[in-house]
């Protein structure tokens, strides 16, 4: 193992905000909030628990915008000033254990409130805020909810809803905002030609297709401080002939990094139900490489990273300056202390864990 392995634990700025080692809590929906779409005692202990466990930046999970935007009955919303404070408890607590507090907005759209994995047992039609909207009127897959195409009046309340979503995502105390562009939700179906077939301003070229994201970037940086951070995630490719692609992921990280986004978050898929996506172990990563070697931008790197020299490796071959884990931190949520012992750096431990270090 070579000694640069090491720079997992090294600080990285972006911004005003300095992390002080390159691993991110991923945002994984939790399916536990309340009708009311507040989180609650099993986010905070999620949540806080990977905190204490070492990470450098926490992010919550998909958080819808607006009502019509949630998946399910179980997901956050920050639509409503109620949602506030849930959020701010759990921000005071991830900030005295050392680390950031992200959250990232997002809006459903053909997929909000739809599959049948989000729907009360038994219940086909009429769950949730109808109509659903999207770029066009195409249901996601058989048996999802037929979406309403958003016409450009429309289109300019999705902006205004992420940009109070932000304002309150800065009363919470969060010090980073990531923008859900990915996994078939409203600014993917928007971004991917799968979806968007629409022949006004918001279609048709990559540009156009762009547009939606590049309104909220703008909204949302018009009011998130200039010393914090705005993330982008990104499908980087849907998977499939006609659709998104690694090379237009780079157009539109350009574009988006000219309106403020500081770093892109680089997933895939989610597009279509049939797209044959060759999940494996770091199966993702060549695209946040391909991202940040043509373009310069800093990019995060997701999908099946397990071991502390996988994640290690992509940061000290420069293939992303940020790793994110999902699946591995819900195994272990101490995982960061267990990698740094493995690469031989010395990290802190929380104080009250103290005697259980190695």
């Amino acid at each position: 193992m070579s000694a640069d392995v090491t720079v997992l634990f090294e600080p990285f700025t972006l911004r005003g905000l300095t992390l002080k080692n390159r691993i991110v809590v991923s945002p994984m929906c939790q399916y536990s909030a309340g009708d009311d779409a507040r989180a609650t005692d099993w986010h905070f202990v999620h949540l806080g628990s990977r905190a204490v466990g070492g990470a450098a930046l926490v992010m919550v999970e998909a958080t819808s915008v607006e009502s019509r935007g949630r998946l399910s009955l179980g997901d956050l919303g920050l639509y409503e000033d109620a949602q506030i404070e849930p959020l701010a408890r759990i921000a005071r607590f991830v900030h005295a254990q050392g680390a950031a507090f992200a959250i990232q907005l997002a809006h459903g759209g053909r997929k909000a409130w739809s599959g049948a994995s989000f729907r009360p047992e038994g219940v086909t039609r009429g769950f949730g805020p109808e109509p659903i909207v999207s770029a066009g009127s195409a249901p996601f897959d058989e048996g999802w909810a037929v979406p309403h195409a958003l016409d450009v009046s429309e289109i300019a309340g999705i902006v205004r809803a992420f940009r109070a979503s932000a304002e309150r995502a800065l009363t919470a105390g969060f010090d980073v905002i990531e923008l859900h562009g990915a996994h078939g939700y409203l600014l993917h179906g928007f971004l991917s030609p799968l979806e968007n077939r629409r022949t006004d301003s918001y279609g048709g070229s990559l540009e156009n297709r762009a547009r939606l994201f590049v309104e909220v970037a703008r909204a949302v940086r018009e009011v998130w401080p200039a010393e914090r951070p705005l993330l982008a995630r990104l499908s980087c490719t849907d998977w499939l002939e006609g659709g998104f692609t690694p090379d237009d992921a780079v157009a539109v990280s350009r574009i988006l990094t000219a309106e403020g986004v500081d770093a892109i978050d680089c997933s895939s898929g989610g597009a279509a139900p049939s797209a044959p996506i060759p999940v494996g172990p770091g199966y993702q990563v060549f695209l946040a490489e391909k991202i940040r070697s043509e373009t310069g931008i800093p990019t995060i790197a997701v999908g099946m990273l397990t071991s502390a020299r996988q994640c290690a490796e992509i940061v000290a071959r420069g293939q992303a300056d940020l790793v994110a884990l999902a699946r591995e931190e819900l195994r272990d949520p101490y995982f960061p202390l267990r990698a740094a012992r493995e690469l031989g750096v010395d990290v802190a431990w929380p104080a009250a864990y103290a005697r259980a270090k190695p």
